[in-house]
């Protein structure tokens, strides 16, 4: 499948959007919060991710921290490093923060060694800055906004006052801490094979559907019939996606459900994106800013019913890193593919 980049047509980008979300103490509502240049956000399982970033007003690279924790008592905190330099690749980085000094951390995105996550934990709330290292090269991130937040990811989980909590620790029990919510469960269905006509089926569904809205939405880019594609879907059940340039850097499809004969009945989807027949799902992504910066993502499958949204991500701030620093789930699901060709008919 060709990559297509494909969104919704939103003027404020899906990472931000996100992020301004309040806490919400509803089991199945993800949690998105910011505050300077740290940002969280829990998904709905409450599965949560922190962030901290350079100074937006400073001079360092970009340089960023991603503290990761699942729901439930007991569970470890995850910690995982990412620069950004014009040089190749670092070997490995060096963190410096308070009287913390950890050296020789390898890989693409160095992981904290375990035994060290409790000693940094202190360090990142006692201190307003860290270095990181790489030879010559170094990188300053800053820790302003950084115990909100993880007080936050505690509130997130239900921590506070437990031993495990990262910032008000207390002696609540640690089995009081709620478990993780389970994840939806999505069955696929896989779409049939294409069947000979389908492709005339294109004429009579853009006769169908209200191609006035589709300018608007598609930036007053009418579609052009040559690119419109018809996937079957079920016996009776057809895709009509039409691609769409949706601003500066978004391109994508907007897409139908509808019958095969009259009437025809198509409704639009909220699946905005590029269909991919191999396991029946619709995946969009956006640039919510400049040339290579700040990615969101969201992902659908078809259940034999409709598309049913399995998966949205996001970058946090958009600090400088090619695509985002790191993509924050916001919203996950278990999709279960068929095992034989049988079950590909709902």
């Amino acid at each position: 499948m060709r990559h297509r980049h494909a969104a919704r047509s939103l003027a404020l980008p899906v990472c931000l959007a996100v992020l301004a979300l309040p806490v919400q103490a509803a089991d199945k509502d993800p949690v998105g919060f910011r505050h300077k240049d740290w940002g969280l956000q829990c998904d709905n399982t409450r599965a949560c991710r922190a962030v901290g970033y350079q100074a937006e007003a400073g001079d360092s690279g970009p340089v960023s921290i991603r503290l990761a924790r699942e729901a439930g008592p007991g569970t470890p905190v995850l910690v995982d490093l990412q620069v950004s330099s014009d040089n190749a690749t670092p070997a490995a980085l060096n963190l410096k923060v308070g009287k913390l000094a950890l050296t020789g951390l390898k890989g693409e995105m160095p992981r904290v060694p375990a035994g060290q996550v409790a000693a940094l934990l202190q360090e990142l709330q006692k201190n307003d800055e860290a270095t990181v290292t790489a030879g010559k090269e170094q990188w300053v991130l800053s820790l302003a906004g950084a115990s909100a937040v993880l007080l936050k990811m505690d509130e997130a989980q239900g921590r506070i006052g437990t031993p495990g909590a990262l910032v008000r620790r207390g002696a609540k029990p640690e089995s009081s801490v709620p478990a993780a919510v389970p994840a939806p469960v999505v069955n696929a269905v896989l779409p049939l094979p294409e069947r000979k006509g389908d492709a005339a089926l294109a004429k009579p569904l853009l006769a169908a559907i209200n191609l006035k809205e589709v300018d608007e939405r598609c930036n007053g880019d009418p579609p052009k019939p040559a690119d419109v594609q018809v996937h079957r879907l079920t016996e009776r059940k057809v895709l009509l996606s039409i691609p769409c340039a949706m601003g500066a850097y978004n391109f994508g499809g907007l897409n139908w459900l509808a019958n095969d004969r009259p009437p025809y009945q198509p409704q639009p989807l909220d699946a905005e994106g590029e269909f991919d027949a191999a396991d029946g799902s619709i995946r969009s992504s956006m640039k919510g800013r400049g040339i290579g910066d700040c990615w969101s993502m969201q992902e659908w499958h078809f259940d034999g019913k409709g598309f049913v949204l399995t998966g949205e991500s996001g970058d946090s701030m958009c600090r400088g890193f090619a695509g985002g620093a790191w993509q924050l789930p916001s919203y996950t699901a278990k999709v279960v593919l068929p095992t034989n060709p049988a079950s590909k008919k709902p």
